[in-house]
């Protein structure tokens, strides 16, 4: 499947809360990207009795763009489970999705941060739990069959360490995603892309089939193509610069022209599919808080318009706002 991307390729990055599928709609309808995440799913709670509430975290249209399911968990059987569900169809059909229309691959986050992730021994706190990482790997694999593979993950857990990613691309996995700063790091520090070329000289001795995907700092198209040549990148992933523009996988992008009104009324478009997506208030008001900043922005009253709109606490009341507005 990789294979058939251009290069680079760009990716959406997976983030939580931000990355669902009413947002992965609108950037679709701005300039596609060529690959997109889901939010990360634990596997542990998916084969437990809270999988319904976890689903929402997996739910995709026709209509988007090629899309991976990324899990986490401490579990190998878990991930077997979840990724035959998903090779299957099993879970797309559950889903509501029609059939013929899944999952386009799996991918393992091995690089979450967040303390409590850590603390639990999943996530990043792998990089320093080979075996398990290593089983969870090899579990995922016999469950997704023929569907590809991959890893996200860091440069290291608390200092650079690149036998993590030789380590993992002895896995045979289909895609390796590094975000090149250290756990320890967290987002403090600029992003180390220095170490891209080690990485891919890595892959060319080891694994040459396997696609190196960069990540960390990247705000346009532009800063990314040139990355990618730069270090012999296959793909470039993108997380918070699309905050800045909704169009960041343009190749030149139309956001900064954009008037109030195109801005504000494009809002307006996300709560309105937010609203029916969600009808049942699966995901509360305060989800659409931090969407506030990608839209309204770069014109005079911004700042205050964006406070007014973050203390609204009824979904309706929003949508009456930002119609007068427009």
């Amino acid at each position: 499947m990789f294979d058939k991307l251009p290069k680079p390729f760009f990716v959406l990055a997976p983030m939580d809360d931000v990355t669902e599928t009413v947002f992965r709609q609108i950037v679709e309808s701005c300039a596609p990207a060529d690959l997109y995440f889901t939010e990360f799913v634990n596997v542990d709670g998916l084969q437990s009795p809270g999988r319904p509430k976890l689903l929402k975290k997996l739910r995709f249209t026709a209509s988007e763009g090629p899309l991976i399911a990324q899990l986490w968990g401490l579990t190998p059987e878990n991930f077997e489970k979840t990724a035959r569900e998903i090779s299957s169809g099993q879970l797309a059909k559950e889903l509501g999705l029609p059939k013929g229309v899944n999952f386009v691959g799996i991918d393992l986050n091995m690089g979450c941060p967040a303390k409590s992730e850590v603390s639990n021994g999943t996530c990043s706190a792998l990089i320093n739990n080979r075996p398990l990482a290593e089983a969870i790997i090899k579990a995922t694999k016999k469950g997704a069959g023929k569907l590809p593979v991959s890893v996200k993950t860091r440069l290291g857990f608390n200092e650079i360490d690149l036998t993590w990613h030789e380590f993992l691309l002895n896995q045979g996995i289909s895609m390796l995603t590094v975000h090149f700063r250290t756990r320890k790091q967290m987002s403090k520090v600029p992003a180390e892309w220095e170490h891209a070329g080690e990485i891919v000289k890595l892959r060319d001795k080891i694994a040459p089939s396997t696609k190196i995907v960069g990540n960390g700092d990247v705000e346009n198209r532009q800063k990314g193509e040139e990355l990618a040549k730069q270090y012999g990148l296959d793909g470039i992933m993108i997380g918070r610069g699309v905050f800045h523009d909704p169009y960041v996988f343009a190749k030149n992008s139309p956001w900064e022209d954009r008037p109030r009104e195109e801005r504000i009324a494009l809002f307006k478009k996300h709560v309105n599919l937010f609203i029916n997506t969600w009808e049942q208030n699966q995901r509360p008001i305060h989800t659409l808080n931090k969407f506030a900043k990608v839209y309204i922005s770069g014109f005079d009253g911004a700042k205050e318009l964006r406070e007014e709109i973050m203390a609204i606490e009824s979904r309706e009341e929003l949508v009456r706002n930002l119609t007068t507005l427009t």
